[in-house]
């Protein structure tokens, strides 16, 4: 009964069914639609009409896809977990990257865990301040096929500022002398059994990550769903992890399309996060090449004002991220799937 449908399941990957009483033919305009579905919790699930599935496959690290949705243009999806989207990557990618980079002084080095697919490197060096930037990513693969096909990101990873490294961050941290003035945790979300889970923990921050930022320096790292009932998931715990190691931190939210949720990011530094709303503007104006398509003093200001809910939970938090406590978001990675 009618032709095979493909339907995109929560580990990035088709499963190909004919058409039966148990499976519901999806249509769009008359025709067979092909869909991608995330599973967010075991009851909630999220889909996408695709255009194509432009790669599958698994890594030695984690399973990838990169799908082109209908709605959100070319999507990544790594361990089942949507990472970016075309149409609205600005939002995660300029919330991650310029505030760290606009409270820093003089910005000059910067070195990213993850990134994988470019975006970070490429806000990054709007700077006019830049002057070396190391992307430290686990797997070659998924930079590969993101260089292929999300070509929004060539200038970057042509850039003779960028260092490309093929590692496991933390290794390359640890054997590094040099010190950098900003530290990006541009990372896979923390799925039991994948790759990053272990560059959210305390003992990292402590021991690995902050002994390499330069005086003045600040880390920042996304830090997962942010909604009202999400946030507990690991962005209240990341938060907490990072007030043990650093004297000041700051979190700060936004609304993505494409996640289907509040998405939080954390910065910290051993110095204050004092600039005013005018003299951002005018650093935005004075150091960044071109137009921010999302991010302004303002903005930035009304992501930092949390809402109660949030407020309340960041303040009551006490668990502390470990090897050994880590909180992880709904989903599995390779590792976990191959014990």
């Amino acid at each position: 009964m009618g032709e095979a449908v493909e339907i995109m399941f929560g580990n990035g990957f088709p499963e190909i069914h004919k058409d039966t009483s148990s499976i519901q033919t999806l249509h769009s305009n008359q025709q067979d639609c092909h869909w991608y579905e995330e599973t967010i919790d075991d009851d909630l699930k999220w889909s996408f009409a695709l255009n194509s599935v432009l790669h599958t496959g698994t890594s030695e690290y984690q399973e990838i896809a990169l799908l082109d949705t209908k709605r959100f243009g070319k999507v990544l999806v790594i361990d089942g977990k949507m990472q970016s989207a075309e149409r609205d990557e600005f939002i995660y990618h300029e919330c991650l990257i310029h505030p760290a980079l606009l409270f820093h002084p003089n910005p000059k080095t910067v070195f990213i865990m993850g990134g994988g697919e470019g975006s970070a490197a490429r806000e990054i060096l709007k700077h006019k301040t830049i002057e070396k930037v190391v992307m430290c990513d686990i797997d070659q693969e998924v930079v590969d096929f993101c260089r292929r096909f999300l070509t929004v990101n060539s200038e970057a990873f042509c850039s003779k500022k960028l260092e490309l490294v093929i590692k496991d961050a933390k290794a390359e941290l640890e054997k590094r002398e040099e010190k950098f003035d900003i530290i990006v945790g541009d990372l896979a979300d923390p799925v039991e059994g994948g790759p990053c889970y272990q560059l959210y923990t305390k003992s990292f921050y402590q021991n690995i990550l902050k002994p390499k930022l330069n005086p003045n320096g600040i880390f920042v790292t996304q830090a997962g769903p942010a909604g009202i009932f999400t946030h507990k998931e690991v962005f209240t715990s990341i938060y907490n992890t990072m007030k043990q190691v650093f004297k000041y931190v700051k979190a700060y939210t936004a609304h993505v399309p494409s996640f289907a949720d509040t998405w939080g990011w954390v910065m910290a530094s051993d110095q204050e996060f004092e600039v005013e709303v005018n003299e951002l503007d005018r650093r935005i104006e004075e150091r960044v090449k071109g137009e921010l398509m999302y991010l302004n003093a303002p903005s930035f200001l009304s992501a930092a004002t949390l809402n109660k809910t949030i407020s309340l939970a960041l303040e009551k938090e006490t668990e502390v991220y470990s090897e050994e406590n880590a909180r992880f978001i709904h989903g599995h990675g390779v590792a976990y799937r191959h014990t």
